[in-house]
């Protein structure tokens, strides 16, 4: 049966992206980014989704069998195909160029530890690797045993405010620098990322989440006064036993407590009770120090 493509829209495909990303997701020989990646990126305001119409799927038959899409920048492009249909490479990488965002000449590829295929095709073009960085797991077959330090508690899902965590978001992403948490309840058309995007991010995520989000397992942390200080996303996906951790930040002012330890344990118990073998941090060398192993291996790829 001939190979075909259609287009990614945004309204009727989220489903059957994350179905084919979560079918092909392969922990130790790897397969690219597991399906929540896709699916945050592309529902938040720090993603520019107006080029969504430019990622492609491939089928063969009604199945899917790769897909090429961009996050941020929209100049990163990234691959996910499924085993045996490695033969694709030149035409995925093909396409990639001809098509995908490519603004002043700094489109790249993200590949992956198992897309030595894709790396392949990437020379044939011109490409060659530019950086590279590993993505921590945490492999549950170990312990996570960090407690909550004095002073602070978890916040309950179901009682959350928005508000609050928005907040702690604009703070704890470092966005505030000189600029204040203000008029986050106005109205904001500019390109810049401001309170009121950041509000706007958490206040739609809660009340009209993500198709395959998970909040139940999200984890809040506040200090004695109530205010939030540490934030923890889950997704849960049971298919592939993975408890993919995103996003996370510590308020500026608490850092290096122990929060971010005690929230990711809380994950840890949590989750594993669920079946997770797994869970997804960071680059960061917080994740190392605290027993995170080999993970996600990310290689970008640029055209010399």
């Amino acid at each position: 049966m001939a190979i075909t493509t259609k287009q990614f829209q945004l309204l009727t495909d989220i489903n059957l992206v994350w179905d084919f990303l979560v079918d092909i997701y392969d922990r130790e020989n790897g397969s690219g980014m597991p399906a929540p990646f896709f699916e945050h990126a592309i529902r938040a305001s720090w993603m520019d989704a107006s080029y969504s119409h430019l990622d492609r799927l491939w089928f063969d038959g009604d199945k899917v069998v790769a897909f090429v899409y961009y996050e941020a920048p929209v100049t990163d492009i990234y691959f996910a195909v499924r085993k045996g249909y490695e033969y694709l490479a030149g035409e995925l990488t093909d396409y990639a160029v001809s098509t995908m965002p490519d603004f002043g000449g700094e489109q790249q590829f993200v590949l992956f530890n198992g897309q030595e295929f894709l790396m392949e095709a990437a020379k044939k073009l011109g490409y060659s690797q530019v950086f590279e960085y590993e993505s921590r797991v945490f492999d549950f077959e170990n312990e996570l045993n960090y407690e909550l330090p004095e002073g602070y508690h978890f916040v309950e899902p179901e009682d959350i405010d928005v508000l609050k965590l928005s907040r702690l978001c604009w703070y704890g992403f470092d966005h505030g620098g000189d600029r204040e948490f203000a008029d986050w309840d106005k109205y904001d058309d500019s390109n810049d990322w401001t309170p009121a995007k950041s509000h706007k991010d958490c206040v739609a995520e809660f009340m009209a989440p993500s198709p395959h989000s998970t909040h139940e397992y999200d984890v809040v942390i506040a200090d004695e006064n109530g205010e939030y200080v540490c934030f923890s996303g889950m997704w849960w996906i049971p298919q592939n036993k993975l408890a993919y951790m995103e996003p996370l930040c510590t308020s500026p002012e608490h850092r290096r407590k122990g929060l971010a330890a005690a929230a990711l344990t809380k994950h840890y118990r949590r989750m594993k009770s669920l079946g997770a073998t797994h869970m997804s941090g960071g680059g960061d060398p917080f994740y190392e120090k605290i027993g995170y192993g080999k993970g996600f291996h990310f290689s970008f790829w640029k055209k010399q």
